[in-house]
């Protein structure tokens, strides 16, 4: 990956990783977090971790996401009302980053093999990602099933938990 696209990724990663914390609207949190993830996975596949990086647009980015705003909406919360900015802590929390900035610096500075590039990972002779679908439907296809059930169980039960009564 070229060096404009990790800090693309990686510049992505933390505008929405505070706009998570900023947005006083939890869906717009919620969605914030996606596009983090979503950068999250685009530097695992410059790691040439694509398994990580479709799992995690698949189950983080996709099923926990959807999971979070599933409930958001079922609680129905709203945004928060504004309010006054407490200058102090925001002062202190901005002073504790840059500390902890310079103190990172520091040590990258005085730790000359963090200044090299990471050389490239050898290509493993079999995939990983066969290995684990064998295993997970030969060795554990019971629990996996199991597993599915029960989500498919849960999700029924908060469609009809969360339904309105109209009388």
């Amino acid at each position: 990956m070229s060096p404009f696209l990790f800090w693309m990724f990686a510049l992505q990663m933390l505008v929405f990783g505070a706009a998570v914390i900023i947005n006083r609207n939890p869906v717009a949190s919620a969605l914030s977090l996606v596009v983090s993830f979503l950068g999250l996975a685009a530097l695992f596949m410059s790691l040439d971790a694509y398994f990580i990086g479709i799992i995690q647009v698949l189950v983080y980015a996709g099923a926990i996401m959807v999971l979070f705003l599933f409930i958001i909406m079922l609680l129905d919360l709203r945004a928060e009302k504004l309010r006054r900015i407490n200058w102090i802590a925001s002062a202190g929390g901005i002073a504790v980053a840059l500390a902890l900035m310079v103190q990172i610096f520091s040590v990258i500075g005085k730790f000359p093999a963090a200044r090299q590039p990471f050389p490239p990972l050898a290509r493993p002779a079999s995939d990983d990602v066969r290995h684990i679908g064998l295993l997970l439907f030969d060795n554990y296809n019971l629990p996996f099933q199991i597993i599915g059930i029960v989500i498919l169980v849960a999700t029924v039960g908060v469609i009809v938990l969360s339904r309105r009564e109209t009388h």
